[in-house]
């Protein structure tokens, strides 16, 4: 996944625009499968990264397109397009430029209004993303501001309940697969997203920590401690490749074996017959299956 964010790193102009002639030229490498733009992330809605000068090291500049060794941030919000209708035409001209490549965004809900309008947009221009990331306000970092960590953005629940259901709502959700982010960290947070509607399920949480992340929020100091989030030489050697990697191997497959139980305990023969009837929440002291708590909306 090619992940084209508000700095369009690898396909940038000078100034930072978006350059459509280096992103051509990229995403018609084998390596890359599909393109996502990012809208926003459930870490911090609304707020551009920053990537410091002491992680900004030459390689990197190379890959990004920036200049060494100095601070660069990202802007909270694209320059290519300012609302729904710019967006799906982004969507397309990523589409023809990339000979037909799977074309999506990611977003944190914020506005239900925004997204509807987006959905409308759908309907009225016949373009359609081949995807949709629902990220939730969950999602963390190091990195972030922590009242924008904390407070900014849905749920990855109610998130995903909306988004499915306004989709089938505007009878797009057959042609637009949902991908899901956030805590996504057990298994019944696996089996509960794919009962709610998602189609993939994405997790780092739950890779980070196999693979040694502590959670010493040093992510954008270039410091962290086990070597994950560094490129220092001296914290690097922490990262011993040759025994994390089965670690993170053994907590995916423990994972999928865990849900594949759960599934059996559901009476699902398969992941078709996985539906909102087979989770259920507390509302106003009352147990309600999610179908019911969409039906009540």
């Amino acid at each position: 996944m090619w992940e084209i964010g508000t700095g369009y790193f690898g396909c940038r102009t000078e100034n930072g625009c978006f350059d459509a002639e280096k992103f051509k030229q990229k995403a018609n490498w084998a390596q890359v499968k599909m393109i996502e733009i990012k809208l926003s992330q459930g870490a911090k809605p609304g707020h551009g990264g920053v990537l410091p000068a002491a992680k900004n090291n030459q390689e990197i500049a190379d890959i990004r397109g920036v200049k060494p060794h100095t601070d660069v941030l990202s802007p909270p919000g694209h320059s290519a397009f300012s609302n729904a209708a710019g967006l799906l035409q982004f969507v397309e001209q990523l589409r023809v430029l990339s000979n037909g490549k799977p074309v999506g965004f990611k977003l944190a809900i914020g506005s239900k209004q925004e997204f509807i309008e987006i959905c409308e947009k759908m309907l009225e221009t016949g373009i359609k993303p081949d995807f949709i990331t629902v990220d939730g306000a969950e999602g963390g970092t190091g990195a972030a501001p922590i009242d924008f960590s904390n407070y900014v953005g849905m749920p990855w629940e109610d998130a995903l309940l909306f988004v499915v259901d306004t989709l089938n709502t505007y009878k797009l959700k057959q042609d637009i697969k949902v991908i899901t982010a956030t805590k996504i960290f057990t298994a019944f947070d696996l089996f509960k997203a794919l009962c709610i509607g998602a189609d993939v399920c994405n997790s780092a949480r739950g890779m980070m920590l196999a693979l040694g992340c502590v959670q010493s929020l040093k992510c954008n100091t270039n410091e962290c401690p086990t070597g994950v989030t560094t490129n220092n030489p001296k914290l690097v050697r922490g990262l011993v490749v040759a025994e994390k990697w089965q670690r993170v191997r053994n907590y995916h497959q423990h994972m999928l074996d865990d849900f594949l139980q759960l599934m059996a305990a559901s009476g699902c023969h398969s992941l078709e017959e996985m539906n909102q009837n087979l989770i259920y929440r507390k509302v106003d002291k009352h147990w309600l299956s999610y179908a019911e708590v969409v039906k009540a909306r």
